[in-house]
């Protein structure tokens, strides 16, 4: 039985079509990901723009299509940070419902929703994780951090209002930032992670996914390409991460472009959502990151296949 997944972030429209294999992991049909950049301006106006929520339902359009022929018996939508903090957001899921149809669970998950899912897709990517466990999910609005076990079992989790869309939108507005940009950046994350109260003390596997962390890992590697069978799986020291991020940061938005494994439309949040990777990382007691390529997505899929398809109904 094939399900299928759509995220609908800050920056990017994703899809995950997934079927459960013998031993009940993931087997992977078809993963995409095209960017609508949804939350440019949300942090100022608190609405989607036309053409973003345009965009995103073209996006989510061409994925029916693609569910259609793979026969998902089963389907979810979730919209996170940007479409959280826009006052308009039924503009885009009443588009999105008529793109997918009837059957599809069309939802805007909360903060601890989304921590939850984002754990236990990461989790379910990374062998011999030692407890405990945080994952870091950065996304373009805020960055999910979720502290748990193995075994699904999570302790806390908490939605740090700090991203890369946001913090390029707030404070990195020069091209490149300014070291009083940046500082001032620097201290609005330390301030929401802090807020956000989460402890990040013994630390024994400490796991990033999102675009932001699977592009840090590429440069750090030295890839001219990106590669998702190199990525996966990637331990940084916490002292590569700081080095990406510091490079990142020195550089405009068109000479992150012409790096290698970057997505062009991703170079003009990268350094910002580095820059919070970083600050994060340097309150982490463990000594790598693990980068995870199995995430949210891989969550949703699991609780489509959890319930099955007869017991999942639109919410």
């Amino acid at each position: 039985m094939n399900v299928a997944a759509i995220d609908c972030g800050t920056n990017t429209v994703r899809l995950l079509v997934a079927s459960a294999g013998p031993d009940g992991r993931l087997v992977e049909s078809c993963r995409l990901v095209e960017f609508a950049m949804l939350g440019r301006g949300v942090d100022a106006t608190k609405r989607l723009r036309d053409d973003t929520i345009a965009c995103a339902l073209d996006i989510v359009g061409r994925y029916a299509a693609v569910i259609a022929d793979h026969e998902c018996a089963a389907v979810r939508f979730v919209a996170t940070s940007a479409a959280r903090d826009a006052a308009n957001r039924d503009e885009l899921l009443d588009g999105v419902r008529a793109a997918l149809g009837p059957r599809a669970a069309v939802d805007v998950i909360s903060g601890e929703e989304e921590s939850r899912l984002s754990f236990t897709g990461a989790t379910s990517g990374v062998a011999r994780a030692v407890d405990p466990v945080l994952v870091m999910d950065s996304g373009g609005g805020s960055t999910e951090l979720v502290r748990g076990h193995t075994d699904g079992r999570v302790e806390q989790a908490a939605s740090v209002q700090a991203g890369s869309r946001r913090m390029r939108d707030r404070f990195l507005r020069d091209d490149p930032p300014t070291e009083a940009q940046i500082t001032r950046a620097r201290a609005a994350v330390r301030a929401a992670l802090g807020a956000a109260a989460i402890d990040l003390e013994m630390v024994r596997t400490f796991i990033g996914v999102a675009g932001t962390v699977t592009t840090m890992a590429a440069l750090a590697l030295g890839l001219p390409r990106y590669d998702r069978s190199v990525v996966h799986g990637a331990r940084l020291g916490l002292d590569e991460v700081g080095t990406v991020a510091d490079r990142l940061l020195s550089l405009s938005v068109a000479q992150i472009a012409a790096l290698g494994p970057v997505e062009p439309q991703r170079a003009e949040v990268l350094a910002a959502g580095a820059l919070v990777v970083d600050e994060i990382a340097q309150h982490v007691r463990a000594t790598t990151l693990v980068v995870s390529e199995a995430d949210i997505l891989d969550g949703v899929a699991l609780g489509l296949l959890a319930r099955g398809a007869a017991g999942h109904a639109p919410s």
